[in-house]
């Protein structure tokens, strides 16, 4: 692995822990350094870090707060 690819992935600890967690990536990650950006995809999918899991769990809160509204009227 070059040292850019190692960089970048030391610079994100969430990068870090899932490649940990998930070594079968090394093996990609060694052949070639574009599939870098597929596991920063698949990374952001398990720990849900993607705008659509950004807004879905923004209208729940939403709808937490307007429930206690609600309740409180």
């Amino acid at each position: 692995m070059d040292l850019f690819t190692i960089n970048q992935i030391r610079s994100n600890p969430n990068l870090y822990s899932y490649l940990r967690e998930n070594s079968t990536w090394y093996k990609y990650l060694n052949r070639n350094r574009a599939n870098l950006k597929s596991l920063d995809e698949e990374m952001k999918k398990k720990y849900k870090l993607t705008p659509e899991d950004k807004i879905e769990k923004f209208s729940r809160s939403i709808d937490l707060i307007s429930t206690f509204m609600d309740v409180l009227n």
